[in-house]
């Protein structure tokens, strides 16, 4: 186990050592999710965009999924750890297959789905089963996207090269997406996609972020995010 810090150091998060690891992805998610007063996070491993998410909002209450029942354990032991169990808990649970005291509506869903394809699976058991999606991504957002409350939100974080299967599988408007750049003039390697379930607005792709400058330091913009200081306005 490793102990790793998120948002400036108020999130502690404990995650396994092998396997896959939330980073800075997992901060950019939570930094991107609308206000909102209750929200569900699909796939939520050690539990590091909720409790993210629970910081940046103080009024909203999030449920996290995670298919991995230690997952889901050490996800409510980082909750309790960071005074955050009041507001957000875990459960053990298929996100394809929810009980039913969680299928309901919410203000707002979230989602770092599988991104792998054929031919890139880790030999890492654990790692694998969180990055493989075995041409499900299609399945995972109509997931999320369902769970939305009319005129609520639903943002995911995707390897920028499946932006094209995620416009297919999302509803023609209401959708936005923003990318995150390595550095000025390099492809885009993430992309950040936000559904406002309902909405005529036609698709808007927006500027999106810088992550580093010329020197490989963050830039001013991307460090505020990652330190808590602000949120992504999509």
């Amino acid at each position: 186990m490793t102990e790793d810090r998120f948002l400036g150091g108020k999130i502690v998060v404990g995650q396994p050592q092998s396997g896959f690891r939330a980073g800075l992805d997992a901060v950019m998610l939570a930094a991107a999710v609308p206000d909102c007063e209750n929200a569900l996070e699909l796939g939520a491993g050690a539990g590091t965009a909720s409790l993210c998410l629970a910081a940046r909002l103080s009024g909203v209450s999030v449920i996290g999924i995670e298919i991995d029942s230690a997952l889901a354990k050490l996800a409510n032991e980082n909750a309790v750890a960071n005074a955050l169990d009041k507001r957000v808990w875990f459960a053990a649970a298929d996100a394809f297959a929810l009980p039913l005291d969680l299928k309901r509506e919410y203000d707002a869903v979230l989602m770092n789905p599988p991104f792998h394809g054929d031919g890139q699976s880790s030999p890492d058991p654990s790692r694998a089963r969180a990055l493989m999606d075995e041409g499900s991504l299609r399945d995972w957002l109509e997931a999320g996207l369902k769970r939305c409350v009319s005129g609520g939100s639903f943002t995911a974080i995707l390897r920028a090269d499946r932006l094209n299967e995620a416009l297919a599988a999302l509803p023609e408007t209401g959708i936005r997406a923003f990318p995150l750049w390595p550095r000025a003039g390099e492809a885009a390697r993430r992309v950040l996609v936000q559904a406002r379930k309902g909405a005529r607005a036609p698709f808007c792709l927006l500027p999106g972020l810088i992550l580093h400058d010329a020197s490989g330091a963050y830039t001013k913009e991307a460090d505020a995010i990652l330190r808590g200081q602000a949120a992504l306005a999509l």
